[in-house]
């Protein structure tokens, strides 16, 4: 009976190459695309999830009020660690984590930069990195010990032993390499390349005791016997026992699970809101279900649409004693068979795109063959798919009576609603949900990258400070300018894309004492409105030259000034980390953080800061940008000639702030296309389907007198009424998801019409041109073939 069923299935493939090519590359374009999206899903959801003792692991965070909000963030102070530990006995360990920038690593002639962390000498007991080589418990004891990924050792030392060796970091210390450690997962939120022991950051004057300098990640790791219950009480008022202004305040402290750390991030007033992350990840997961979902859909409406061709057939069977649960295993397990094929054609599909797919997302997916849960999750896969697809046939074939099959009156009078349509339009409202949501999402990164930044980013690029740089950057500056490389050069706290110090509890004349606004903090020493043309609303630029007072000068922006409520700003005085620094200028807000959030109010402070880490020139715009940057490098390397010249364009930095959106977009549009794709084949399918059975009909209407586009029209109205009904379903569930989903952004487009008419055109026109092929082909048929068998 088996052998019959498989005999069977495949004398049907055969017999219907047409309808069986599309069934099995709709549903492997289908899969292909929800195996994709399950990857990403997956890497997603086990971020960090590795860790043997995750489950004990949690982030310290801060929770105060600013703004008449309750905010939270997870930077805290360096002191936080050691005190916890002292103080709370649940706690096991906690450990510091420091972020290193671009340090230079030297070792012979060879030298490279590259990012890694400085952590407490517990972070190899409290997280499962694994160490290749080298004692866990002792690696960082040392203050120049250093651990080394497999990739940076190979890239330092070749093929030798790393283990033991010595290397300079910074052009300063020597330090021994006392482990190797396997490469980061692409997984996990620690993506650094080296480690180096907390007791040298001390070393180098980079530790503190302050609980005002919230400047570091602090991971605690609670005892086994601990809950979380027995220590937030104590955790919510620690700070306030070391801290007079936390007490004031009411400063709270709190810790965040790992398991939540990647996924949910959002708070409201101080309050876990469960967004974050895990909304794109139910979005693509729910876009992966409906995409497999139309790709059955497909298969489903194909073969019931071809019930007349395995009616008799049925009949038969039941004539000679099959049972209906036996016609339902024999059609299912045709489906199942139908889908290891697609599956076979998806697998290929998702091996070839893996590259592309990988770039796009800015991921390391891959399919890992060597694990037998990935073949007893791929066989899952395909018996899901298969039972899915073949579900309503099998039942729809199983249910015909041989009595009536037989005679040739099984057949029903068209209905107003079937099952086929509703499919039908099913594929399509998600289909134009999707080209909806695309548009509205490009819309809103468009008006974010349009939105004036408020200052010129053309030709402008920044360098960090390394070595020498500050030494001597008085010859460098002079030197950009003489070469005629540069037309303006400052120095900086930050880059211009960045905010690396906010603070608050300023002071000013006629300050409301309940007043908690947050300030961003940025330092420049001179002409930093020259070098980046911002607008002056008030006052003048910083010129040391002209004015040595503007060392103590401070500019600030729109939004400041609506805080500190000065009629005449310009000379008021505004104390700050111990000094009065007197207001020289208003400028116009500038963004320097995300384009689709509020400007927040802004101090620009003069050089008496002395916090300076990058420097920032303005090309000369009059010359090529190559040969500006070649002159550049030359003198960098003449005055700091150990290190690389490792310049950035503000204008790229500033880019990279649309990259999730953009990714969401691209993602959009590439399910919305692939969903559209496997939707017309469908169509196609059923269009073919029609015009064959239609074809005496056809041959009729042409013998009297009917036109092309009468018959085209009459092939075509029925389908174009399904995705018109498609879209007036879709039309208001689309706009209600991107109202949602524009709501978590301060700057928004509003949804307009036009894009609901724009997406009912597409579809149409898409469905028109899927389905017009076989219409065109049916009507301009010689009727004397389809009628010369009656």
């Amino acid at each position: 009976m088996i052998k019959n069923f498989f005999k069977t299935a495949y004398r049907n493939l055969v017999r219907n190459k047409g309808f069986s090519t599309i069934n099995i590359t709709g549903l492997a374009i289908g899969m292909a695309s929800a195996m994709l999206i399950l990857l990403w899903i997956q890497n997603e959801v086990s971020y960090d999830q590795f860790h043997d003792k995750k489950d004990r692991i949690y982030e310290a965070w801060n929770r105060a009020r600013f703004d008449g909000k309750l905010m939270c963030w997870n930077t805290t102070p360096k002191i936080l660690a050691r005190t916890l530990e002292h103080d709370l006995p649940e706690v096991e360990r906690a450990v510091r984590v420091n972020w290193n920038s671009n340090l230079l690593f030297t070792v012979g002639d060879k030298r490279i930069m590259k990012s890694g962390n400085t952590v407490d000498t517990g972070f190899l007991q409290m997280f499962s990195f694994p160490l290749l080589r080298g004692n866990p418990a002792t690696a960082l004891n040392d203050m120049h010990s250093i651990l080394l990924t497999e990739k940076m050792a190979k890239s330092l030392f070749g093929n030798e032993d790393a283990m033991g060796k010595i290397l300079k970091v910074d052009n300063k210390d020597n330090f021994t390499v006392t482990g190797i450690l396997k490469d980061f997962p692409n997984h996990s939120r620690f993506t650094s390349e080296y480690l180096i022991p907390w007791s040298y950051l001390r070393h180098t004057g980079g530790d503190d005791s302050s609980w005002g300098n919230n400047s570091t990640r602090t991971y605690v790791m609670l005892k086994p016997n601990a809950t979380l219950a027995s220590v937030a009480p104590k955790l919510q008022v620690l700070k306030q026992k070391y801290d007079e202004e936390a007490r004031t305040d009411k400063w709270e402290m709190f810790i965040y699970p790992l398991r939540k750390w990647r996924l949910y991030s959002g708070f409201t007033n101080g309050v876990e809101d469960g967004r974050g992350r895990i909304e794109f990840v139910r979005l693509f997961g729910i876009i992966a279900a409906f995409i497999l979902l139309i790709a059955c859909i497909n298969f489903m409406n194909l073969s019931t649409a071809r019930s007349e061709k395995r009616a008799k057939e049925v009949g038969i069977r039941k004539v000679v004693g099959a049972r209906k649960g036996t016609l339902v295993g024999q059609f299912i397990g045709e489906s199942i068979l139908l889908s290891f094929l697609a599956a076979l054609l998806a697998l290929i599909i998702v091996v070839i795109s893996l590259p592309a797919y990988n770039q796009l997302t800015d991921k390391k997916l891959f399919i890992d063959f060597a694990d037998i849960n990935t073949w007893l999750a791929g066989m899952g896969f395909i018996v899901f798919t298969g039972v899915l697809a073949g579900s309503y046939p099998a039942f729809f074939l199983s249910s015909f009576q041989p009595a009536k099959v037989l005679k040739g009156t099984f057949k029903k009078v068209h209905a107003l609603v079937t099952p086929r349509k509703i499919l039908v339009v099913l594929q399509f409202t998600f289909a134009i949900i999707l080209i909806i949501c695309t548009i509205i999402v490009k819309q809103q990164i468009d008006y974010a990258r349009d939105r004036q930044t408020g200052y010129d980013k053309n030709n402008l690029v920044y360098h960090f400070f390394s070595n020498d740089i500050e030494k001597n950057y008085a010859l460098i500056k002079n030197e950009l300018l003489a070469s005629g490389a540069a037309t303006s050069v400052v120095k900086t706290n930050s880059p211009l894309t960045e905010v690396w110090s906010d603070g608050w509890g300023q002071e000013w004349e006629g300050k409301d004492p309940n007043d908690k606004t947050d300030f961003y903090r940025y330092v420049a020493d001179d002409g930093l409105g020259t070098a980046t043309g911002m607008q002056f609303v008030q006052g003048r630029d910083f010129d040391l030259k002209k004015f040595p007072t503007d060392s103590t000068g401070m500019i600030i922006n729109e939004s400041s000034l609506k805080v500190m409520k000065f009629k005449e700003p310009l000379g008021k005085t505004v104390k700050d980390n111990g000094i009065s620094w007197h207001i020289i200028g208003v400028i116009k807000d500038f963004i320097i953080t995300s384009p689709y959030e509020p400007i927040r109010p802004m101090l620009i402070m003069g050089a008496k800061s002395n916090w300076f880490q990058t420097v920032l020139i303005k090309l000369n715009d009059k010359q090529p940008v190559a040969q500006n940057l070649k002159a550049a490098e030359t003198i960098f390397k003449k005055y700091n000639p150990e290190y690389p010249f490792d310049y950035k364009f503000v204008d790229e930095e500033y880019a990279k702030k649309f990259e999730n959106e953009q990714r969401q977009g691209t993602l959009a549009a590439l399910f919305a296309g692939l969903t559209i794709f496997i939707s017309c084949l469908g169509l196609f399918g059923l269009a073919t389907y029609m015009a064959e059975n239609r074809i005496k009909e056809i041959g009729v209407r042409k013998v009297l007198g009917a036109s092309v586009t009468g018959i085209t029209a009459l092939l075509s109205k029925d389908f174009l009424k399904l995705v018109i009904v498609s879209f007036i379903i879709a039309a208001p569930l689309s706009w209600w998801a991107m109202y949602k989903w524009l709501q978590d952004y301060s700057y928004r487009v509003s949804i307009q019409w036009w894009v609901f008419a724009l997406a009912c055109l597409v579809s149409v026109m898409i469905a028109l041109l899927t389905i017009s092929y076989q219409s065109i082909k049916a009507a301009v048929a010689n009727p004397v073939k389809s009628l010369r068998t009656e």
